[in-house]
């Protein structure tokens, strides 16, 4: 009988895990084969290694393609190709069926930043007194003033925040150290909630935000963003938003890209390009505007 799938995926993600990858890589590229095995199982074929096949893959991601984001396809793209060169390696697979398909190429969706006036509202959802008003209101402020990854808001300590001089020291990507700044309102915010913070149980983490049951995740800020988004009127407001407002801010009052790239962190320009698309957009039309060269003739 053929070897299923799910099988040989505890298998590759004991690989995985041997090579040193992280929990959430094991997760990501494992989640590739799960999809890929319930999308056959949802055709009424077997989730076996005899129907990862070109064609399947094929179809299957271009069935992805039209319910999801562009990324989403691309990773588990990334997953199923990894997955298939294990296969290959351990003899499984005598050939890659990936070898000669091309990754979907995502075209970058302008995201929207958000408004003074959601902003203003987001803020207002927060003005309670309690806990989690406090604790809300500060990861917003920091998320704002800071553009911030998710994980590096969940990354903070309460020893790597100076309240006095407005900075925070972050842990990036590939442990990366750098300094972030973040204005008088946002220290305010955070020394409301780190007076909340010290009656918690969990107070004695080192972990900055908490939760009633120890350190805030990823997963939980992006559940927190959701929620106050929905109590202001922002559907599915994402972490990342924050991010996007942050360098379109930066941009439109007019911060250099240079700088901009060592504050959010990054080593690549085509970051700084995905970020910046929509201050750039802004910059050019307010350039065309004031030149008015058709008004001149």
């Amino acid at each position: 009988m053929p070897a299923r799938l799910q099988d040989l995926h505890r298998s590759f993600a004991r690989h995985l895990r041997a090579e040193g990858c992280s929990d959430r890589t094991v997760t990501i590229y494992g989640q590739a084969v799960t999809f890929f095995s319930r999308w056959l199982e949802d055709q009424g074929r077997t989730a076996t290694l005899e129907e990862l096949t070109r064609p399947a893959i094929r179809e299957w991601l271009a069935q992805l393609s039209d319910v999801n984001q562009p990324g989403t396809v691309k990773t588990r793209y990334r997953g199923l190709f990894r997955f298939c060169g294990w296969l290959v390696d351990e003899d499984e697979l005598a050939e890659n069926p990936m070898r000669t398909l091309s990754p979907p190429q995502p075209k970058a969706k302008p995201v929207p930043v958000l408004t003074d006036d959601e902003l203003s509202a987001l803020l207002k959802a927060c003005a309670g007194k309690d806990f989690r008003d406090r604790r809300d209101e500060a990861m917003i402020r920091v998320l704002l003033d800071c553009g911030l990854r998710v994980s590096e808001l969940c990354g903070l300590s309460v020893e790597g925040v100076d309240l006095d001089h407005g900075m925070a020291i972050i842990k990036g990507k590939g442990n990366k150290v750098r300094p972030v700044y973040f204005g008088a309102r946002t220290a305010r915010a955070l020394d409301r909630y780190l007076r909340a913070r010290s009656a918690q149980r969990w107070s004695h983490l080192d972990a900055l935000f908490l939760t009633q049951r120890g350190a805030m995740t990823p997963d939980g800020v992006r559940e927190r963003m959701r929620a106050r988004g929905a109590m202001a009127g922002i559907d599915d407001l994402h972490p990342h938003r924050f991010r996007h407002t942050f360098a379109h801010d930066f941009l439109m009052n007019g911060g250099q890209e240079r700088d901009l790239k060592r504050l959010a962190g990054w080593s690549s320009d085509v970051m700084l390009e995905r970020y910046g698309a929509s201050a750039a957009d802004a910059r050019a039309k307010a350039a065309a505007q004031r030149m008015k060269r058709g008004d001149r003739v």
